[in-house]
C-alpha cells in the first residue's frame, strides 16, 4: 500500500491537498475502489448475450481476463484491507455480485436446466474460477500470454457448464 507521501507525489499534489479531500487514506481507498469500480463497469459491458455457447465463452473470458489485467493491484490492496473497513468489505462483495451477475446474463441458457442448488454451486465455482488472483496466478506465476489464459478460462467454464439447450 503507498504511502500519503506516495500517493501525493503520484497524483501531483501535496500531503495536505490529499487530506483536504479525503479525510484518511482508508477514504481515498474507498474512492478510489468506487472510482475503479465504475470505470470497469463501464469498460466491460456484456457483448455477444445471445451469441452461441463458444461465441459467449470467448466474448465473457475476454472482457473479464481484460478488467483483471486493468484492476488486479487495486483488487489485491482491497482484499488486504477489507478486514479494516466495513465499506470496503461491502464493495468486495458488490464486485463479487456483479461478478456472478454477468456469468449469469452469459451463460443463461446452461444455467437454466440446472436446479436452483446445482446452478447455485456452478455460479459460485465460477465466480472463484475467473477471480482476479485466478488471473493473476495465471499471468504472473505460469507466465501465460493473454490468450492462452483466457483459453484456460474457455476450457474450465465449457467443462463446468452443463450442455446448452437446444431450441425447440
Amino acid at each position: 500500500m503507498p504511502t500519503a507521501v506516495q500517493i501525493a507525489e503520484r497524483a501531483g499534489y501535496s500531503v495536505r491537498s490529499i487530506f483536504e479531500r479525503f479525510p484518511d487514506l482508508m477514504a481515498l481507498r474507498i474512492a478510489a475502489t468506487d472510482y475503479a469500480l465504475a470505470q470497469a463497469a463501464a469498460l466491460a459491458p456484456a457483448r455477444n448475450v445471445d451469441g452461441d455457447r463458444q461465441t459467449r465463452l470467448e466474448s465473457q473470458t475476454a472482457t473479464r481476463g481484460q478488467t483483471c489485467e486493468r484492476g488486479v493491484a487495486l483488487w489485491r490492496v482491497l482484499t488486504n484491507f477489507q478486514e479494516e473497513s466495513e465499506e470496503l468489505r461491502l464493495r468486495v462483495r458488490r464486485a463479487r455480485d456483479a461478478t456472478i451477475a454477468r456469468l449469469e446474463l452469459m451463460y443463461k441458457p446452461e444455467l437454466s436446466v440446472l436446479a436452483e442448488d446445482d446452478r447455485r454451486q456452478i455460479l459460485i465455482a465460477l465466480e472463484a474460477l475467473t477471480d482476479h488472483e485466478s488471473w493473476a496466478r495465471m499471468r504472473e506465476q505460469h507466465g501465460l500470454p493473454f490468450e492462452e489464459a483466457q483459453a484456460v478460462w474457455v476450457y474450465a467454464i465449457d467443462r463446468l457448464l452443463p450442455p446448452t439447450p437446444t431450441a425447440g
